[in-house]
Parts: structure tokens; sequence; C-alpha cells
């Protein structure tokens, strides 16, 4: 749409009665009613007022069309109405295309006015740092975006494209669905909310980056990899170069990582565990430790087969670019920090101050 035409505000829709009963002076009363009068043939079967609907105005629609849209969608009960009051006030050439949210019964000269205004809704889904991929699709469902199936056939849809760049094939796009605020409209569906979310993770992971790691010795994979378990690690951002640094020194002397997020995954692989203990299992036994899995680091030397979640791009920098510390060990402090140490000595030392044990 245009943005010629009548332009709303001061009250907006008062203007639009206003204009309207101007230009019904001289009119006959019988016109007036004519103009106003619901027609049977045009209006919704049913309006439930107060219900809020999405309607989405397509860029050129006609004014007739949206009536029509808006009569189908619950929003007005009466088209000829809409129409006779949009003439009336010469707006149609301002009408605004976008998603829009009306409750329905809002009056007729209200909805003119936040078409011709551009209120459109635009409401915010958010996936925070740390999450798996079915976490991720959970929340989109949770949230009315898609189903379980739309959302399992548009990651399926999305990772057999190819994308992101960098990605081995033969794997899927846990890691690689960047953690950030996105904006949901009513044309939102499952498969444009993946490929937004690939797409955020190429915009923020930069060539640049990629060549610095590969310039470390890693690929892109290792650092997602890697970055996954640091962000599943560190609960403040200030520490994951502290956490990357750990993990880094050990990798260089072939020690083998002994993180236990990438246990809580494997435990994952068993349908049991995660109906017993969800996602990430918090209280790990010893016999945990000891999971047959290629994701177990405290059984398994080097980098894990692929990312355990989806980490931010702080946490992906601090791979990439871990502190300068000779730390090999770190243990939780209880209060979201951890304590860091060189020998396996101060280590014992630390988790007994902070944990009680040996």
């Amino acid at each position: 749409m245009s943005g010629r035409g009548l332009t709303l505000g001061f009250g907006g829709y008062v203007i639009v009665l206003l204009v309207v009963a101007v230009v019904f002076m001289g009119r006959s009363r019988e016109a007036v009613a004519e103009a106003v009068r619901p027609a049977s043939t045009e209006q919704a079967a049913t309006s439930a007022p107060g219900e809020r609907r999405q309607v989405v105005v397509e860029r050129g629609m006609a004014g007739e069309a949206i009536a029509a849209l808006l009569l189908e969608r619950g929003v007005i009960d009466d088209a000829r109405r809409f129409n006779a009051l949009l003439g009336y006030a010469g707006a149609a050439p301002a009408l605004q295309s976008g998603c829009y949210e009306i409750a329905g019964g809002t009056p007729t000269a209200e909805v003119i006015r936040r078409l011709v205004a551009g209120e459109t809704t635009t409401l915010s889904f958010v996936i925070p740092e740390g999450l798996r991929l079915e976490e991720v699709g959970e929340r989109v469902v949770a949230a009315g975006v898609a189903t379980r199936e739309q959302w399992d056939a548009a990651v399926a849809s999305v990772q057999g494209s190819g994308l992101p760049a960098g990605r081995p094939p033969d794997d899927g796009l846990n890691g690689y669905l960047m953690p950030a605020a996105y904006p949901i409209e009513c044309d939102t569906n499952a498969t444009s909310l993946v490929e937004s979310m690939v797409v955020a993770f190429e915009d923020r992971v930069t060539p640049d980056l990629v060549a610095e790691a590969e310039g470390e010795g890693l690929t892109l994979h290792d650092v997602v990899t890697l970055a996954s378990i640091v962000e599943r690690e560190a609960v403040e951002k200030d520490e994951q170069p502290l956490v990357a640094s750990v993990f880094r020194n050990r990798l260089d002397i072939g020690m083998p990582l002994g993180a236990d997020p990438t246990v809580q995954y494997a435990l994952t692989s068993m349908p049991e565990s995660v109906e017993q203990f969800g996602w990430w299992k918090q209280e790990l036994t010893l016999d945990d430790l000891e999971v047959d899995s290629p994701y177990n680091t405290y059984v398994n030397d080097g980098v894990p087969p692929g990312p355990i979640a989806n980490p931010g791009l702080d946490a992906i920098i601090a791979t990439i670019r871990p502190a300068d510390t000779e730390y090999l060990y770190f243990v939780a402090k209880g209060d979201g920090t951890h304590a860091f140490s060189e020998t396996f000595e101060e280590h014992l030392a630390n988790v007994q101050r902070y944990q009680g044990g040996g």
C-alpha cells in the first residue's frame, strides 16, 4: 500500500467518524441507513467479541479484499459498513500491509485507523543459550508457531539443504541454531523460523572467526562442539574464556575433557532416562560417568562427535580465544561460579572446600 491518502492522527478513529459525519451531511436518512445497514449476505457467521484474531494484509490488497478478509477472520461483522467508511474517508490508498492482531468486535473506524497507522503485530520469540535442538522445538510448539510434526519436518528440510556452510553434511542442526530473539509474525512458520536461526548463525559466526579457529587447528564443527560444552558448564559469561582454556589445555596434552554435560547428553539416548530426569540429569552417578557413548568425555579422548546444545556467540568466541592459563581443572562453588586450578592436588583441595567431598 502507498502512503497516499488520509493520514490519521489526534485520536485516529474519531477523525474518521468526523469525516464520515461531514460527508453524510446533506444526504437523506435513507441513504445513510443504507450505507451502514448490515448486509446479511456479507456478515460473518460467527464473531467472538474480544477474541484476538490474526490478519495478514498482503501488499497491494484492495480495500474490498481487506474487508472480506476481516469479515472472514471475525474482526468485523459487516463488510459493507467497512467499505462505506473507508470510501467516505478516502482512506483506502493509505491502508498498510502487514500482520495485524485485532480483537473481534473492534469498532470499524478503529480497525481502519489501525490499518492506516500500520499498527502491525510483531512478537518476539527468544531462544536462550544452551538449549539442545529438542528443547528449542518444544518451545516453538509451546508458542503455537508450529506443531511437533511441522517442526521436525522443517528441521529435516533445512538440515538437508547443507546449511550452514562448514557443518558436516551427515550431522544435524544441533549447535547451529543461534540463540537470539526472533520476530514472530502471522506468516512465520517452522521452516522460516529454523532458516532464520541458521542464517543468524552464519551472520554472527563470520568467515574471519572461522579462519581464526582454523589457525588454531580447530574446524568449525570442533568449535561449535566445544562451545556447546562451555555454554553448558559456565553459568557466568565472564567465566567462559576460563572454562574454554581448561578444555583447550586438556586437548593439547591428550587429556579427556571430563565434562558432565556430555554425560548428561549421552544419557538421553535412553528414553527412560529422559522420561525420569529430563534432557539434563542434574545428579550424575559413578555409573553414569561410565555410560557407553561416544559423547561421554570421561571415557573418550578428544572432541565429541558433535554439539550437545546450541551455544551463544560469546561461548563460540571464548572457545576460539580462550584465556591464557595453565588451568586443567575447575569445580563449581555452588554460587554459579567455579574455582580453577592447575594441578590435581589443588583441584582436590577445591573439591573439599566447595563440595565437601574427596
